[in-house]
């Protein structure tokens, strides 16, 4: 299918999938054998849910991109009883694909991480953001990226303007914040260690004042706060999701650069068209699965 062609050449050139972590599942991960007719659109989700495959099916859209891989671990069967996959079968038969960047998206320059460390650098003066974990090179040996980012403030900053620095940054009112000390809100910091979605793993025992991250277990946090650092997190989802406009035009002008190109002279006509009609839109129906009540 062109669309998907497309959609998957200029995604490599965004997030190559070779910097995806060992364990993860990217890269086209439903591939429908249907034609849908007139269907121009890219539809872009933290997850497939059932909300998002309703939206997709309503509006013409021929290629969802699903930040977190709707197929993860093996399956024994795909099942009409089962909300998940019923949710890929019915892409599957009304001619829609999904393709999952996931941790490639994590980890190169200019996605989510770096996007996270905008929002911790806002307001200041010269910053300092540099790899968490493996750096990861291109075939030239040329930095690509890595898993996560710590950033070093020019001058340290309260502890509240930063907490006020992410909410504004991730569009949100309420964070959990765990201080190793009642009067550590008040506290001075310089070093952020930073990772998108479920960080506790990677930021666990890093020199960093404060571990900005989705979610971690609780005796992670518990380790954390013992060693003396601040733990600030927002959510898995709402450290990625609003990462998906960033994405959004960073795909656009993906598609726009492919056209000039020889991949894009060599398909059919009809196909070109296709391709060219291709619109990117950020799902109205995604959302964070829990709310504060």
């Amino acid at each position: 299918m062109a669309a998907l062609k497309a959609v998957t050449k200029c995604m490599e050139r965004i997030a190559p999938l070779r910097l995806a972590e060992k364990w993860d599942n990217v890269g086209i991960l439903l591939e429908s054998p249907v034609q849908r007719p007139n269907a121009n659109r890219v539809l872009l989700t933290i997850d497939l849910t059932t909300a998002v495959q309703k939206e997709a099916l309503s509006t013409s859209t021929s290629v969802i991109i699903a930040y977190h891989p709707a197929i993860f671990k093996p399956l024994s069967s795909v099942t009409l009883s089962n909300p998940l996959q019923a949710s890929l079968l019915q892409c599957a038969a009304n001619g829609i694909s999904v393709y999952s960047p996931h941790t490639s998206c994590d980890a190169v320059l200019g996605g989510v991480n770096d996007w996270l460390a905008e929002g911790v650098t806002a307001g200041s003066g010269p910053s300092v953001v540099e790899i968490l974990g493996e750096k990861k090179l291109d075939p030239t040996g040329k930095l690509e990226g890595g898993e996560g980012r710590v950033v070093k403030l020019e001058k340290p900053i309260p502890m509240r303007e930063l907490e006020a620095r992410i909410k504004q940054h991730l569009g949100l009112s309420q964070i959990q914040v765990g201080y190793p000390m009642t009067s550590a809100s008040e506290m001075e910091v310089q070093t952020v260690a930073i990772c998108a979605g479920s960080g506790g793993s990677m930021l666990l025992g890093h020199d960093a004042d404060v571990y900005f991250t989705g979610e971690m277990a609780h005796h992670e946090i518990l380790a954390a706060v013992a060693a003396g650092k601040v733990v600030v997190l927002c959510g898995h989802t709402n450290t990625e999701r609003g990462y998906l406009p960033v994405l959004a035009s960073q795909l656009r002008e993906e598609l726009r650069r492919l056209q000039g190109t020889d991949a894009f002279a060599a398909f059919a006509d009809a196909d070109k068209q296709t391709v060219a009609a291709l619109e990117v839109h950020v799902s109205s129906a995604d959302h964070h699965p829990l709310r504060f009540v």
